[in-house]
């Protein structure tokens, strides 16, 4: 059913002086240890991957819950899962399953596109995705969630087909039924993020999720600072655009003179981390997902203390 489009803007009085830092700065020093119980979920290369699924309270196998899996961000070629531990144990408090994954990471001196990256995603929807009865998760309610690059890997699983592991098992379903966006990576195009049209060049269509925006697309919600120079606001008022004109529901909260990375759990106060998982909460208890208010304490700096 055709969903109307919101467009929320979050204002932010921050020093003209900011230093914009690059992708991979954006995430180093910010990850936590991952949460939760690890499980390898694939061997390649001589290297276990691993995901770490952290469980609700009053969690039993025969339960039915909501999930979802988060990606971390750097350009795929740094950061580690525990970049959203924060989020995922919060998530877990309010009743889901969530799940942080490691995924290969590419050389940083080479240009070889990121098929890896998505391959260990799909397989990683792929383990949970058949393992809903012993995870005690509903296999048709499971969000892919992610920063950056691994924001792309999230919207990879709701919108791109292929790239699939060979050792995978085909039949399992990979699209994922939500995606929650941290100034996710949705254009790898020559007008979109340069590093990632570098890897992928004339292939683009296959990794880019700007251009597999289609009626069976899930609905999103997604983050972006207006200083972000990964993605442009063209490209995301674009992307909204155009998932409106397709009948999907697309929630962008963009934040005032906020920069690329800005919504992790270190970041100005934890306030763009709090806004950005308050409005997550929202978002999910939309789709009922999640039951009764949101639990998530404020900061001790609100954004009216900001001047």
């Amino acid at each position: 059913m055709h969903r109307r489009f919101q467009t929320l803007a979050v204002k932010w009085f921050v020093p003209a002086v900011a230093v914009l830092i690059g992708l991979l700065a954006a995430q180093n020093g910010l990850a936590a240890e991952p949460a939760g119980q690890p499980h390898v979920y694939k061997s390649v290369g001589g290297q276990d991957l691993v995901l770490y699924v952290t469980r609700p309270p009053g969690w039993r196998a025969t339960d039915r819950r909501p999930a979802i899996l988060f990606f971390h961000g750097g350009s795929w070629r740094g950061g580690a899962p525990g970049q959203f531990t924060h989020h995922a144990t919060y998530l877990a408090s309010r009743g889901m399953v969530a799940v942080q994954v490691q995924y290969r990471l590419l050389d940083k001196a080479s240009s070889e596109p990121p098929t890896a990256c998505v391959q260990d995603a799909r397989s990683a929807m792929r383990w949970v995705r058949s393992r809903a009865d012993e995870l005690g998760i509903d296999p048709d309610r499971i969000a892919s969630a992610g920063g950056s690059a691994g924001g792309h890997l999230a919207a990879s699983l709701g919108m791109i087909e292929g790239h699939d592991d060979p050792e995978d098992d085909l039949s399992v379903p990979v699209q994922s039924n939500a995606m929650v966006l941290f100034n996710p990576i949705i254009d790898v195009s020559p007008d979109g993020w340069q590093p990632g049209y570098e890897r992928v060049g004339d292939r683009y269509p296959d990794y880019s999720p700007i251009h597999n925006i289609g009626t069976g697309t899930p609905p999103a919600v997604m983050f972006f600072g207006t200083e972000d120079t990964a993605t442009s606001v063209a490209t995301i008022e674009r992307f909204r655009l155009e998932m409106h004109e397709a009948g999907v529901r697309c929630d962008v909260v963009m934040f005032e003179g906020m920069e690329h990375g800005f919504f992790n759990h270190t970041k100005h106060d934890g306030q763009p981390f709090y806004e950005t998982l308050l409005a997550t909460d929202v978002f999910l208890t939309s789709l009922g997902w999640l039951d009764g208010p949101p639990t998530l304490e404020t900061p001790a700096r609100s954004t009216a203390d900001r001047k």
